[in-house]
């Protein structure tokens, strides 16, 4: 085993719980809030700061600016000048580039499949649902009523998609950004994991082959 598997998803589609047992099922690692507590360590940054700008959008400062600074690395002035909420992104992406580094591993949101996209070992999925499934199993985790359960998944997702569209150079949810999209209403989450695992095995026998070439 020697992929790296990114997971955009909505919110409320299982997402997390998917993840969470692909990589059971490869017995490699999973990462999603503690990837947050690593980048906090290795920037510096303070974790409850990091927390509190992970994956939320932001309105000021260019794109491009971000990824040029990020080209040139922590010290130069412009870093210093940049808006907090920039800084916390360079820091998560430098801790996915480096997780990835280590090893196959399970990697949730956080613009992770832009982080590792020069990368011929990583394979990113996107996990979506249908509306009442989704607002169903987000009553059920937190114990809301149908109304603020929905009201709840629009701004997470408009979050997630807002923070996505604005750091990478794809958008957030459309098939042609991943390798592949799937809806967990329809397989449920073990069928649903059943699915990526073989997508996963099969995609690393393509690869095993071209290695042997």
């Amino acid at each position: 085993m020697n992929t790296v598997i990114t997971i955009g998803r909505q919110y409320g589609s299982a997402g997390r719980e998917i993840g969470q047992k692909v990589a059971e099922y490869f017995d490699i690692k999973y990462y999603d809030k503690d990837l947050l507590t690593r980048a906090a360590k290795e920037s510096g940054f303070c974790e409850e700061m990091i927390q509190n700008h992970d994956e939320r959008p932001t309105n000021s400062f260019l794109y491009n600016l971000v990824m040029d600074t990020y080209s040139f690395g922590y010290n130069n002035s412009s870093f210093v000048d940049m808006p907090i909420s920039h800084k916390v992104f360079l820091a998560q992406f430098d801790t996915i580039k480096k997780i990835a580094d280590e090893g196959p591993c399970v990697i949730v949101g956080r613009c992770a499949d832009y982080a590792l996209a020069d990368r011929a070992n990583v394979i990113d999925l996107f996990i979506f649902g249908n509306e009442e499934c989704k607002i169903k199993r987000v009553m059920e985790l937190y114990g809301l009523t149908e109304a603020k359960a929905k009201d709840m998944m629009i701004k997470k997702d408009k979050q997630r998609q807002s923070y996505y569209n604005y750091y990478s150079s794809k958008k957030w949810g459309r098939a042609d950004s991943y390798d592949l999209c799937i809806n967990s209403s329809v397989l449920g989450v073990e069928g649903t994991v059943k699915l990526i695992t073989q997508y996963v095995e099969d995609f690393e026998k393509k690869n095993y082959k071209k290695a042997a070439n």
